[in-house]
């Protein structure tokens, strides 16, 4: 299978990871429409590679943790009843009910690629093609082991936030799922998701050194045209997912939202909004495990009624050039501000996995200004002037 799909979907957003894109920008001063493809690479950058190649397999293993880790990292890994093992569970369960409600919806079918790594870790990577109603779905899970080069973990943890770390490569394990899907229809909008848990071991130079850890995560909407009752739709439920655990989550995540998915040079957001965190690990880590698994649970109730609302909405070419302009806003913040792109190039990561979140197609125009008023410089206003939508 030679399309794109997400490897370290872990890897998301502000001081954590998700890797995803890789493609350039077309600068001519005349409307274009590309067409964006990933592309397998014919050469390893040997400095880059902190993690083994993935090899390619033919069934679902039960498991992609090692069944038995360095002395360090034995404890927490090697039994199914620890954080990782039930983290990995977790995902896969969250990837099997995602994609069935995908396909429900469609009437297409995802495609699968398994592959694993000799050291232990691999993924399940599923993407669904010019289907009824998706133009492109990703829906990956992946477990990684590794040795983070420096630069990698300054760009995981965001600049200046590595005090105290030799300079030397910092063992790792990360496991999340990760997830974009692009609709046909201008009417009907996108959704990004990724839930992911982190560790460092001791590095190699530092015996004795504490392990850390992490949650991250966050459901984010993104549509081209704004329809109130399906915005306050979605923040409702994740509002309902944040109160479960803690009143200030939602608040809280929905501003930390707002301020990442900040496209700086354009001086406006990728989207609406939704939650995201990173970082966390100042609660239980079974409060935060369970915090996780409610987010995912309600991926499917926030964004498939909206979906089915919009999915058959008829539409003009216009509309449609204005759903593929937004997506030209997608691929900017994801190439030039996301820093698990800069995670997972820096580590080796799966390319075909990097690059699943980029749109079949998108478009860039000179100097593009909506009227002002019009549907499409509400959208643009909203993005601009992040609002409080429950």
């Amino acid at each position: 299978m030679h399309t794109s799909a997400i490897s370290l979907p872990i890897f998301s957003p502000p001081k954590t990871l998700k890797s995803q894109f890789l493609s350039s920008l077309n600068p001519t001063p005349f409307p274009i429409q590309t067409r964006l493809l990933s592309t397998r690479p014919t050469l390893t950058i040997r400095s880059a590679v902190a993690i083994e190649k993935e090899t390619p397999e033919n069934e679902r293993p039960e498991t992609f943790l090692r069944q038995s880790d360095d002395a360090a990292a034995s404890l927490s890994s090697s039994s199914a009843s620890s954080i990782r093992g039930r983290f990995e569970k977790m995902i896969r369960e969250a990837q099997d009910s995602v994609c069935a409600a995908i396909e429900a919806v469609d009437g297409g079918k995802f495609e699968e690629d398994v592959w694993s790594r000799p050291g232990g870790g691999g993924g399940i990577s599923r993407v669904l093609q010019e289907g009824n109603v998706w133009e492109k779905a990703g829906v990956n899970v992946s477990v990684v082991y590794g040795m983070m080069p420096p630069e990698a973990y300054r760009a995981a943890k965001g600049e200046g936030s590595a005090e105290g770390v030799k300079a030397g490569p910092v063992p790792f394990f990360a496991a999340g799922i990760s997830s974009v899907l692009h609709p046909k229809n201008p009417f009907a909008p996108t959704l990004h998701f990724n839930y992911r848990y982190f560790e460092t071991d001791a590095p190699k130079d530092t015996p004795g050194a504490p392990r850390q850890w992490w949650f991250g995560g966050g459901t984010d909407l993104t549509p081209a045209y704004i329809f109130e009752e399906d915005v306050k739709h979605f923040h409702t439920v994740q509002k309902k997912a944040c109160d479960k655990f803690d009143p200030s989550f939602y608040p809280k995540f929905k501003k930390w939202c707002d301020d990442y998915f900040f496209i700086k040079h354009r001086g406006e957001r990728r989207g609406l909004g939704g939650i995201f965190f990173d970082d966390l690990n100042d609660y239980d880590q079974e409060m935060l495990l369970a915090f996780s698994t409610e987010c995912t649970k309600s991926v499917i109730p926030a964004y498939i009624p909206i979906i089915e609302r919009c999915k058959d909405m008829p539409f003009t070419e216009q509309h449609k050039a204005w759903q593929q302009l937004r997506r030209g806003r997608y691929v900017e913040f994801n190439l030039v501000y996301d820093r698990g792109t800069t995670f997972g190039l820096k580590t080796g990561g799966r390319i075909e996995s990097i690059l699943v979140s980029l749109p079949l197609t998108a478009r860039w125009e000179y100097d593009h200004q909506p009227e002002e008023g019009s549907e499409e410089w509400k959208l643009l206003d909203a993005c601009i002037n992040p609002k409080e939508w429950v």
